[in-house]
């Protein structure tokens, strides 16, 4: 993770080779810190304005030499876009620009101030937990199995310094800085374990971190192994990993920091280590990504994480149901039937459906630990990236208060999330002449139908469901994820939304 300091002082006497200043779109005469730099610069900010080399639109740098007139070499001006269309994600998007730009230069330290914090408005505390998110989100690399560090691409950023003149916003921006480092620490190991290719981030593998996360924070934690979910009558993870010869897990990672006797908030996330498809063979074009299948339980066990370490006050129990789902001599038959944790029993019609499977099992378990609400994550459905696109989620339930309590996190987290509905119409679509449900309900509304199959798990309790088959990961492809701090590879989805919507839970409004 790259090296960050939070000082007292002016950015124009930093010492850095390059500092970095901002400029919102449309202004003529920069104030702020970039006014001061400017004014040490004898105008030469105003001067490249008024030139119109640089006019502050959104995206757009501007490196340029400062001939010895202050301490540091080069400043970058970074442009804010318009001020009224500016926001916490952008103040992120912003911080990451900046160790972007100057890794292509091959600088690997620089001095910066908190974009947003003065002239944004955006308060110090809000400006700065994005700021500090989007440097070290946006600082994140996956190459530990590069034997070859090539530079043509740049030289990663090494260390920061974050430049604040006024104490008391020095002071507020500590607290920010803490909280941002939990936040992104933990969606950056999500984002390991989902790069991690199938044959090391196996069940076993996932269950192992769970077990760490869970002594380093006192956490309780359980992992049923098949032979206890055989005696618990976990059909769904047992049929799915019938063709596997990796053992599945069932974790339950679980976290106390509300008051005694309230009831826990359930997050449910899909482990699929590795999809195939089963017998239901996926084309291999569709099928090389697809140790991101298990991007719903990452998600999951590293918000508990951040949860911890923030000590939120709530009660969260984090259920992953874990199992890799392949083909072999004796795998999960197109036809079969599999009666879940809770005792519904499912028709297989597809055995690449599988994610329904397993987290039938994980919603059951979490029914029978009294929620008062119940949230599962997955990358659940093509049908889904049809609907909405790769950067959106979709959200569906039972119950709009817990709905509208995700879309509000997201607004603060920068995700994207959609609300589809449950239509109860389309239920006829998973009704089985021979089970309870089956797991496909045909070409149309699959997002929906797959959703609608989950709902019949959860019984009365309050529930939602994400299905990020399209956000989890991203690559470089037109219609992939743009944002400046989110790499190429997994994205982490799903952290920083729970640990939001957990933090603010009793938030009115």
């Amino acid at each position: 993770m790259v090296q960050v300091s939070l000082q007292k002082g002016a950015i124009e006497a930093a010492k850095d080779k390059v500092i970095v200043v901002n400029l919102f779109e449309g202004v003529a005469k920069p104030g702020g810190a970039t006014g001061a730099v400017d004014k040490a610069l004898g105008g030469m900010i105003s001067e490249i304005i008024s030139s119109g080399d640089f006019k502050g639109e959104w995206g757009q740098t501007y490196l340029f030499r400062t001939f010895g007139k202050i301490p540091a070499e080069r400043v970058l001006l970074l442009g804010l876009g318009k001020q009224k269309e500016f926001t916490k994600d952008r103040i992120r998007e912003a911080a990451a620009k900046s160790s972007n730009v100057l890794k292509k230069a091959k600088i690997t330290a620089y001095s910066t101030i908190v974009h947003g914090a003065g002239i944004g408005g955006f308060d110090a505390q809000t400006a700065g937990e994005a700021f500090f998110e989007g440097l070290y989100l946006g600082a994140y690399s996956f190459d530990r199995y590069k034997t070859e560090k090539k530079e043509e691409n740049g030289v990663p950023v090494e260390k920061v310094t974050v430049l604040e003149r006024d104490g008391n916003k020095v002071r507020i921006l500590e607290k920010s800085w803490a909280r941002a480092k939990i936040l992104a620490e933990a969606t950056n190991l999500c984002r390991d374990l989902v790069n991690l290719p199938a044959q090391e981030a196996t069940p076993t593998y996932l269950a192992s971190v769970a077990q760490r996360i869970a002594k380093e924070n006192k956490l309780k934690i359980t992992v049923y192994s098949r032979e206890e979910m055989q005696k618990l009558g976990m059909g769904g993870v047992l049929g799915v990993a019938q063709g596997s010869a990796e053992p599945p897990k069932f974790i339950v990672l679980e976290y106390g920091g509300g008051r005694k006797g309230e009831k826990p908030i359930c997050l449910v996330g899909k482990g699929i280590t590795f999809d195939s498809g089963g017998l239901s063979l996926k084309p291999w074009d569709f099928m090389v990504d697809m140790k991101e299948d298990m991007s719903g339980a990452a998600a999951v066990i590293c918000s508990i994480q951040a949860l911890a370490r923030l000590k939120v006050k709530a009660n969260v129990i984090g259920i992953a149901p874990c199992t890799e789902n392949l083909p072999s001599a004796r795998p999960l038959k197109p036809g079969d039937i599999l009666k879940t944790f809770g005792g519904k029993t499912i028709e297989v019609l597809n055995t690449d459906a599988e994610g329904r499977l397993v987290l039938s099992d994980g919603l059951g378990y979490a029914c029978s630990r009294d929620p008062q609400a119940i949230v599962d994550i997955a990358t659940l459905t093509g049908a889904c990236m049809v609907a909405l696109g790769r950067k959106a989620t979709g959200v569906m339930g039972t119950d709009q208060k817990l709905i509208r309590k995700i879309l509000k996190a997201s607004g603060q987290t920068g995700d994207q999330v959609w609300q589809l509905p449950l239509y109860d119409e389309l239920s006829e679509q998973v009704k089985s002449n021979v089970a309870d449900v089956k797991n496909v309900g045909g070409r149309y509304g699959g997002a929906i139908t797959a959703a609608l199959l989950l709902k019949k798990m959860v019984g009365d309790f309050p529930w939602a469901h994400l299905d990020i088959a399209g956000p989890a990961f991203t690559d470089l492809a037109p219609d992939g994820i743009k944002k400046e701090y989110q790499p190429v590879g997994a994205t982490g989805v799903g952290v920083r939304l729970f640990v939001n919507l957990v933090e603010n839970w009793n938030t009115k409004g």
